[in-house]
Order: C-alpha cells, then structure tokens, then sequence
C-alpha cells in the first residue's frame, strides 16, 4: 500500500514535471479515487446471489460495497424500478492505493494469456475503465467458495486533463499497459 504511495512522490511526480514540462508540483494529475462496480443480473431471480456478490466485493476492496438499483423498469429483463441489481465501491486514499497496488501486482498477473491491459479505454477525460471477467483473479477470493464466477469493473478516475496525461501516470504507477 505504502509503496505505491511513495512511488508516486519519488519517481512519478518528477519523470510527469520533466515530460510534461509542470511548473508547480500542483499541477501534476493524482488518481482520485477507484470504482469497482458489479451488475448482478441474476438477483432479479434469486435475492441471495446479490448478497454472494456483496461478500466477494467486500473482500476484494476491504470495504463494503452499495447496493445499486434499478432507475427503471424493463419488462423485458423483469426488472421494476428500485430492484437491487449490482453492487459498488467507491476507494479513495490508503485503501485506493493498497487496491491498485494488488491489481497491478497480484491479480492482473493471475489473469489467463495475459498480455497488458489495453492503452485505448481511456474516455477522454483522463479516466481508464477495464473490466475484469472473473472475481477470482483476487487473492482474497477462495476457489471452493464462490458459487458463481462474475467479472466486474473497475474505473481509476484522476485529475489528468487529458488521455495522454493519465496514460503516463498509469504507466510511471506500475499498470501494465500492453504494446
């Protein structure tokens, strides 16, 4: 968790002022704060799937998630406005660097054919969203007690102006950006 603090003040915030020409230490983009978000479909049916969901997220983030409901009702999902749907949370601080620490360290590494996370799912802006296809890439997470494998995913919102910006925070931080 530590680390990837003291990363950022020692080697990222001076290679972003070199490269991007910063004036004042101010000016160089910070990751915000991370978003893991989960839809659960399948609790439309079955209430207790989403409480399985809230289990797995709250041991992969350290913090326990929102339910989120539906704005709206579709018939043809038989979903009415107010059902609970999903689940997210919200990292930011310690928590927020220890998740990224063990994203980019730990689970990504464990995922199958790894080759890099895509540079391009940046939304101009300077937030990347990826998602992730199976829960189990975290350590936290014990194969023989997930009863289903759901994916989720994963927001990093920074103050970067631009995609360019965020993109050589990301890189500098330690994500695996693949060629």
């Amino acid at each position: 968790m530590i680390r990837l603090k003291e990363k950022y003040l020692s080697e990222v915030a001076p290679a972003m002022m070199e490269k991007f020409g910063y004036k004042n230490i101010m000016e160089i983009p910070k990751i915000e704060k991370v978003v893991l978000n989960m839809g659960v479909g399948e609790a439309v049916g079955n209430p207790k799937v989403l409480d399985a969901a809230v289990n797995d997220m709250t041991q992969i983030a350290g913090q326990k998630p929102v339910v989120t409901r539906a704005k709206k009702s579709l018939a043809a999902f038989k979903i009415r406005a107010g059902m609970p749907i999903g689940a997210k949370v919200t990292l930011r601080g310690p928590r927020m660097f220890q998740f990224l620490d063990k994203l980019f360290n730990v689970a990504l590494p464990r995922v199958r054919d790894f080759r890099g996370v895509s540079p391009k799912s940046f939304d101009g802006r300077g937030n990347y969203t990826m998602g992730v296809k199976e829960q189990l890439i975290f350590p936290e997470i014990e194969y023989d007690k997930v009863d289903k494998i759901r994916g989720m995913d994963i927001i990093i919102v920074t103050t970067a102006k631009s995609d360019e910006e965020a993109r050589e925070l990301l890189k500098l931080m330690g994500m695996p950006f693949s060629a």
